[in-house]
């Protein structure tokens, strides 16, 4: 007789419960319970083995195939019944009604002998004949027979037991099996399982008998779900063993099987598996709300029929929780609601609301300290609810809540809020493993919730960071127009380091600057923000582009040797972008030079969209190779745009393609250009993005000439007050008759330093526009100094007295020499 793998077949338990999942379907088992705590065979009367447990088989060796059908006399230690008049004394007792039990040395297939504790069961019937159920087990020292283990097995022993005949129909169960059932022996005997325990579901059980009693193969640990009459308000989960019975004509007469309750094992796998299920459902995402919602669907309907998770405003807002002073009641807001009405129709307080409900001691430290609460049932009429929470007291009546479990959320010292759990349309109240299971759910949470409000810390304070750093005003104004987007990645990504900025230069020109640090977060703002301000600090010193992009790649190289064990920074620094251009509208050209970052974007008046072939440059931080510029005429009502490929590369989109949708966003004529700013955004990034981006935008205009004016000045001291003459009539012409007197005591010095100092042409020019810029060029490199004369000096002072009159001042070298430049800020009144 050879045993087979065991089968499972699903069953639900009683009906109307909150079943649990069904295991495994009868592909195979759901796992293996072992009923082989006792040994067990089924002997008729005659004296032939007609069933073999595999208890039995490991206690003496011997497999079912070599003992059913033969005389059971060969397993005594003699090889025979050495008394005769014993056996019959004891199946006599037998026959009565009556059990027997007693010791006996058992034969092993070994040879060794085995002291066996033996109970036989009454006789029972089955297809004509007497039949006696024999168990027993190894003795072990300290037991005793008679009111011991043995004697226990029919009242006591763990394993429920039966024997039904061919028509399936019980004639003999064990004490267990009726507390199993909470049908008694009475009501079985000559009935089918079916009639008897119809919320079983039990006919695949008797079609596993069935099969049994056709094959004559045994089937091991069938597992099912199971519902009982003692105890109707919770599901059961059993493990079956069934084996055929062979009388000595080897025809199978009936079907012995054993039973286990394995409920606490099975419900042990459903809350691991109810929590290996929660990791792939609740925290999918680094929003705080979003997971504290997750928590709510998930428990709902597989543990609870009603949930509600309370946070902390201050967790809601991404903080650290405050200390409470003792008494007070935390502030909390609803963050997540669930249950098995449509509509949760029992929530007193709805999603977003502050909630004002806590356990008792109902204030603060039980938040922090507080264990998890279990109230198995629910007593509206309790002090609790009727004094205290009188609203919720009609809630608890109409809904038929019943059974309660709340849990504090914490994680990683810090208080989160607080999660509920109630049962009201599932009777079956919670119990000391279910509130177990909710501390694992809620603990589980508690951490995602943690990550997801440190997440959302680090990325406001990122982004404010990033935001601060940015410009908040452009340079603009009679020769340009600007307009700018940041957009920052989506928040599982979190902020990044993209930056640009346009700055004012001298003589009416302006820098334009876009760059893209590698990674996201705190450093790699941080890291955009020094990047910045030292494009800032080079810019003032009126570098050329690629001359700026070397220092900064220099400074790029020197922060990376200062720590090169900071990861982050290193991360940040290295492949670092940047492309920077210098806009001149009085020639109306724009230089530019870029490291590693993509070419501008632009739109002539009337003309077709162009990225120019600007030389590509390294990335920031590689050194070794140089910068190139390359040089555009942009004629006036041109649109340039400098954007970082996070605007190209949405939706996994290559660069090239993403140049293209840019192109064909910006090619729309007549648009505001803020509007024309933030729908270009849009239209390229719909959705979601992993990277952040930024567009900055400039539409360029023409410094007029009547803004304009320059003179030749002759290499003769005495040419000073002529030019200085010619100055005051045109700040006169202009309207600006409040500088004359500042602006010729600038033009004097600046112009009789070219002549005492320099060398070839000399030449005035004055710019009017955000400012009154005054600028005298020649061909020297030689750059002024400002000293600090002593009171005895007679001259020394020049210099001191342009800055000193003027907004800012400085030098910037050509290709032919240099120009010293002065502004001033205009007049109020003045129109600019």
């Amino acid at each position: 007789m050879m045993q087979t793998e065991g089968l499972a077949v699903s069953e639900m338990s009683r009906p109307g419960a909150g079943a649990l999942p069904d295991p495994p379907g009868p592909s195979g088992a759901s796992g293996h319970v072992g009923t082989t705590s006792d040994a067990a065979a089924v002997i008729g009367e005659s004296g032939t083995v007609l069933g073999w447990t595999s208890g039995a088989q490991e206690l003496l060796g011997y497999p079912p195939d070599t003992v059913v059908g033969r005389s059971a006399a060969r397993l005594l230690a003699e090889g025979e019944d050495p008394d005769p008049a014993r056996t019959a004394r004891i199946a006599d007792r037998c026959r009565s009604g009556s059990g027997w039990h007693g010791t006996a040395d058992l034969r092993h297939r070994d040879g060794r002998l085995v002291e066996v504790d033996l109970r036989v069961c009454a006789a029972f019937a089955l297809d004509g004949q007497r039949c006696f159920l024999v168990s027993g087990r190894e003795r072990t020292p300290g037991w005793t027979v008679g009111g011991s283990v043995l004697d226990g097995f029919l009242t006591r022993s763990p394993i429920g037991m039966a024997v039904v005949d061919p028509q399936l129909r019980f004639v003999w169960v064990n004490d267990t099996l009726e507390r199993f059932g909470g049908v008694s022996r009475e009501q079985r005997l000559g009935r089918r399982l079916r009639d008897l325990l119809p919320g079983l579901r039990a006919e695949p059980i008797e079609a596993v008998m069935r099969s049994v009693l056709e094959t004559g193969t045994p089937v091991l640990d069938h597992e099912y779900q199971g519902w009982s009459w003692a105890d109707p308000y919770r599901p059961h989960a059993y493990s079956t063993s069934f084996f055929p019975l062979i009388d000595a004509n080897d025809a199978i007469t009936g079907v012995c099987y054993m039973v286990m309750d394995v409920t606490e094992r099975w419900n042990a796998q459903h809350r691991l598996r109810l929590i290996n299920e929660a990791g792939t459902r609740i925290g999918s995402t680094l929003d705080v709300s979003r997971t504290a919602q997750e928590l709510a669907d998930f428990a709902v309907p597989r543990f609870a029929d009603f949930v509600v998770v309370d946070l902390l405003e201050s967790v809601l807002d991404a903080e650290e929780p405050p200390p409470w002073p003792p008494g007070t009641k935390p502030a909390m807001r609803r963050a997540g609601l669930g249950s098995v009405r449509e509509g949760c129709p029992e929530a007193v307080v709805r999603r977003g609301e502050r909630v004002d409900f806590v356990p008792p001691p109902h204030d603060a430290r039980y938040l922090v300290e507080g264990d998890a609460v279990l109230i198995p049932v629910l007593n509206p009429d309790d002090d609790v609810w009727a004094v205290e929470q009188p609203a919720r007291v009609a809630t608890i009546r109409k809904f038929g809540l019943h059974s309660l479990i709340s849990v504090p959320m914490r994680a990683r010292d810090t208080v989160l809020g607080l999660a509920t759990f109630v049962r009201s349309r599932n009777p079956t109240s919670f119990e000391p493993d279910d509130l177990r299971l909710a501390q694992d759910l809620v603990g589980r949470a508690a951490l995602c919730v943690d990550n997801a409000r440190r997440f959302s810390r680090e990325h406001t304070t990122a982004l404010a960071l990033q935001r601060t750093l940015l410009p908040h005003v452009l340079a603009s104004g009679t020769v340009l127009e600007t307009a700018s987007l940041y957009l920052p990645s989506d928040a599982a990504n979190g902020v990044g380091g993209d930056w640009f900025d346009a700055i004012p230069l001298s003589g009416a020109r302006v820098g334009l600057v876009v760059g893209d640090v590698v990674g996201h977060g705190l450093t790699a703002a941080a890291t955009m923000g020094r990047l910045r301000t030292a494009v800032h600090t080079l810019a003032d010193m009126d570098l050329p582009p690629d001359e700026l992009l070397a220092h900064l790649d220099d400074l790029v190289i020197s922060l990376l040797d200062e720590n090169p064990r900071d990861e982050a920074t290193t991360t940040a620094l290295t492949g670092a972008t940047c492309l920077y251009a210098v806009f001149d509208p009085v020639t109306q050209r724009c230089v530019m030079a870029r490291a590693g970052h993509p070419p501008p974007v632009v739109v002539p008046p009337g003309g077709d969209v162009y990225f120019p072939d600007l030389p590509a440059g390294p990335p920031l931080g590689l050194g070794g190779l140089p910068f190139e510029t390359a040089e555009l005429e942009l004629p006036e009502g041109s649109l340039i745009g400098l954007y970082t490929d996070g605007l190209l590369r949405s939706d996994g989109r290559d660069a090239e393609s993403g140049m293209s949708r840019l192109g064909r966003a910006l090619a729309r004529p007549g648009v505001a250009l803020d509007e024309l700013c933030e729908s270009t955004v849009r239209r390229l990034l719909p959705g979601s993005h992993t990277d952040d981006a930024a567009l900055l935008l400039v539409r360029t205009h023409t410094l007029s000439p009547d803004r304009i004016a320059s003179w030749d000045v002759p290499s003769d001291p005495a040419a000073v007050a002529d030019i200085r003459a010619r100055a005051s009539r045109q700040l006169s012409a202009w309207g600006l008759d409040e500088l004359v007197m500042t602006t010729e005591l600038i033009v004097s010095e600046l112009v009789t330093n070219a002549i005492r100092y320099a060398s070839g042409p000399i030449r005035l020019r004055l710019l009017r526009q955000a400012g009154l810029v005054c600028e005298v060029s020649d061909t020297s490199n030689t750059s002024p100094r400002m000293r600090h004369a002593r009171t005895t000096d007679e001259g020394g002072r020049g210099l001191f007295l342009v800055a000193q009159l003027t907004h800012r001042w400085g030098t910037r070298y050509t290709g032919d020499g240099k120009i010293i430049w002065a502004e001033q800020h205009l007049p109020v009144t003045a129109a600019a």
